[in-house]
């Protein structure tokens, strides 16, 4: 088994890293490096009768959406590489990190990456290797190891629904008998048909609406179904009288170019009128 398939939090992308005097100066959500993997104390200021020095600390804090891709150790003398930042420093009065050595971080969107710096270790100089971490370089005593690969973010969880107090308050005690479910919204009821309209119309209608896959035709119905068609009683009279054959002969049917040439308009008018009123831009 390797070491990403050793424990899902390794996995986790580190999101950012920082010195911090102890514990109680590690900002939230940061993870102390208190010891090497030696077992020896991780203080990077050593020495008898030392009250205060400064650890290594990093975070797996993934609310922020960005991740650590690369660390790296130079010294005083080489300039930071494009794209990196020196680590931030949460340092109790008057305590100060060394400059000989400085640690650098890049990073980036956790969107736009597929690997990062998964994990963090330190050895006391010359005495341990730690497999398959990349070394990094030593700093007062102390060789700082990382872990680099493919990381996992944790699958979103669904928030818990609340109940309110009403739903609460419900009891299925003394309860009457189920009542039949009724829809909320029940589609618009069709008019009646008159009966003064035809036959097969109304056959139709009725067909159109049960062979729809859905009831969306029943919502299409205008409200003009159902009202029977009439002439106005002044129109009826004229409508038993019969045209004459002589009076349909005197109807001329006009062509196109007829109609063109009795409607035909130059708008020599309005293009006048323009260049009158605009004549640097028309003339």
């Amino acid at each position: 088994m390797s070491v990403f398939e050793s424990s899902g939090a390794s996995c986790r992308p580190i999101t950012a890293v920082a010195w911090a005097s102890n514990s109680s100066a590690c900002p939230g959500r940061f993870t102390l490096i208190g010891q090497t993997e030696d077992g020896a104390s991780a203080n990077f200021i050593r020495g008898f009768a030392i009250k205060s020095g400064y650890f290594l600390c990093y975070s797996k804090d993934l609310s922020g959406g960005m991740v650590v891709v690369d660390v790296q150790v130079i010294t005083d003398k080489e300039t930071i590489p494009h794209g990196y930042c020196y680590i931030p420093e949460f340092l109790e009065h008057k305590a100060s990190v060394g400059k000989k050595k400085r640690i650098c971080v890049r990073i980036a969107p956790m969107a736009s990456v597929t690997t990062a710096v998964l994990d963090l270790k330190l050895t006391a100089k010359n005495k341990t290797m730690v497999q398959q971490y990349t070394c990094l370089g030593d700093i007062n005593g102390f060789v700082v190891w990382c872990l680099k690969g493919q990381f996992s973010t944790p699958a979103p969880q669904a928030k818990p629904r609340r109940v309110s107090l009403d739903m609460r308050s419900l009891s299925l005690e003394g309860a009457g008998p189920p009542q039949p479910l009724r829809p909320s919204n029940p589609p618009d009821v069709p008019p009646n048909v008159s009966c003064r309209r035809s036959k097969l119309d109304t056959n139709n209608l009725v067909e159109g609406v049960n062979d729809s896959g859905n009831h969306s035709n029943i919502h299409s119905i205008t409200g003009m179904d159902g009202v029977p068609f009439s002439l106005h009683p002044k129109f009826e009279s004229q409508s038993d009288t019969k045209v004459s054959a002589s009076a349909l002969s005197d109807i001329r049917i006009k062509s196109v170019q007829d109609i063109e040439n009795e409607y035909k308009y130059t708008f020599a008018v309005e293009e006048q009128a323009a260049k009158r009123l605009c004549p640097s831009v028309c003339g």
